[in-house]
């Protein structure tokens, strides 16, 4: 269950902290992929459904990056 918590906003949460940090929602996006795929490696992501939602998670972040980065562009 808690796997499925984390799932749902870890992702998204990472993408948005990565893009702060880079200046770029792309690199946010595949720094954020990198370190799921790590964790798929490993075996800590055992199941389908944890992948799907954490790719689910990984739309939402990188949909509020985007958002974020063009609502920084314009007030520039």
């Amino acid at each position: 269950m808690s796997k499925i918590i984390l799932g749902l906003f870890l992702p998204g949460l990472l993408v948005v902290l990565f893009t702060r940090v880079t200046y770029n929602h792309y690199v946010g996006l595949i720094l954020t992929v990198a370190l799921i795929a790590a964790s798929v490696s490993k075996g800590y992501t055992d199941s389908w459904l944890l992948i799907v939602i954490d790719a689910a998670s990984l739309t939402a972040g990188f949909w509020y990056s985007d958002r974020m980065m063009k609502k920084a562009k314009r007030s520039a």
